[in-house]
């Protein structure tokens, strides 16, 4: 935005007869949103408890896809040295499960940490405005 086009918005809303600034929303009489529509609403227990369950199931999916991985990896050894070809079949089947088995889990992990990243941003996001914006300063510029 241009300084003109501020100026010119400034001398709009005095002429309006507004007091104050408005932030985050549109005037009422525009049909405009309100603190609880339009802005951005984060719950910090909620996005705690979504990434604790990316973690769980990282670590409960990591036990249960390695359960029969050991005895498959045995039985395609033991296939391919009786000389049969479902062994190296088998071999295969277990290297790309493992592949996949692996992408999910770094996924998960994935998730688990944004959400972890998130909280500590918006916290942080938080402080930051609530300490640098007085709305006390800004109505003096605009009267």
């Amino acid at each position: 935005m241009a300084w003109d086009e501020w100026e010119q918005l400034k001398s709009d809303a005095a002429e309006r007869g507004s007091a104050r600034m408005q932030l985050n929303r549109a005037p009422a009489a525009g049909g405009g949103g309100s603190a609880s529509s339009g802005d951005l609403v984060v719950h910090d227990d909620q996005l705690g408890k979504l990434g604790n369950t990316a973690y769980e199931l990282r670590q409960q999916f990591g036990t249960a896809s390695d359960f029969a991985r050991p005895s498959t990896f045995t039985a395609s050894i033991d296939l391919f040295n009786d000389g049969l070809d479902m062994g190296s079949a088998l071999t295969e089947l277990h290297d790309a499960w493992n592949s996949q088995t692996g992408t999910l889990k770094e996924a998960c992990a994935h998730i688990s940490n944004y959400f972890d990243f998130t909280r500590a941003q918006h916290s942080k996001d938080e402080v930051h405005i609530q300490t640098s914006i007085s709305v006390s300063k800004i109505d003096d510029y605009i009267k």
